[in-house]
């Protein structure tokens, strides 16, 4: 199977991003700031020679994936197993609030326990497995081609975890900014990382948000 180039990008800030308040698979839409970092996505990626743009369904991936296909002419498509990983109760509250009102599910969802399902989520396992294998679907279907997969933060470290065969429960120590690039390959031996949180396309724009 013929290789397919992935870039893969986390969605512009919402208001909750800027609270540090759990999103999940609640439908928040962006901010002007994420507006902005959508809108830059386009010229960013002008010359990379994609072919499609799949996103998550969920409003704030979609808004971001429509700012960069939209200007390009590509054709974009929704696939709900691209969505943030559901949280259950949790969602919807600050980091603040979780730890206070739930402090042991607090504690075993920031351990990262594979097997652990906060009160109406989905556990860690289920959502990995959900959310490769979604991502692997568009790419064994557009194999030999580049295609971008708008998402969210989980997702991203998902797939930064297949590339570099990090365990689910390993502390993360990377980035995942929002409407930054990344760069994944995808053959028949599945992941491979290529360049992580590219993020020169959206210099000065928080700085000019908070002038406005």
């Amino acid at each position: 199977m013929e290789a397919t180039r992935i870039i893969a990008i986390r969605h512009g800030e919402t208001a909750w991003n800027a609270e540090s308040r759990l999103q999940g698979q609640l439908d928040i839409p962006l901010n002007a700031l994420g507006r902005r970092q959508a809108a830059t996505l386009a010229a960013a990626l002008r010359d990379e020679g994609l072919s499609a743009v799949i996103a998550s369904d969920l409003g704030r991936a979609w808004q971001t994936a429509q700012a960069l296909a939209g200007p390009l002419g590509l054709p974009l498509v929704a696939d709900p197993g691209l969505r943030e990983r559901g949280f259950g109760q949790l969602e919807g509250h600050t980091y603040q609030e979780i730890d206070a009102r739930w402090p042991e599910q607090a504690r075993r969802w920031r351990s990262r326990e594979p097997d652990f399902a906060p009160t109406g989520a989905e556990s860690l396992r289920d959502f990995y497995a959900r959310a490769v294998a979604a991502a692997g679907r568009w790419a064994a279907a557009h194999a030999g081609q580049t295609i971008a997969l708008v998402s969210h933060g989980g997702v991203l470290d998902c797939l930064y975890r297949a590339a570099t065969r990090a365990p689910l429960d390993a502390p993360r120590t990377w980035v995942l900014g929002n409407a930054g690039i990344n760069r994944l390959l995808h053959s028949a031996q599945g992941f491979t990382l290529v360049g992580w949180n590219d993020d020169a396309h959206l210099a000065g724009l928080a700085l000019d948000e908070r002038s406005t």
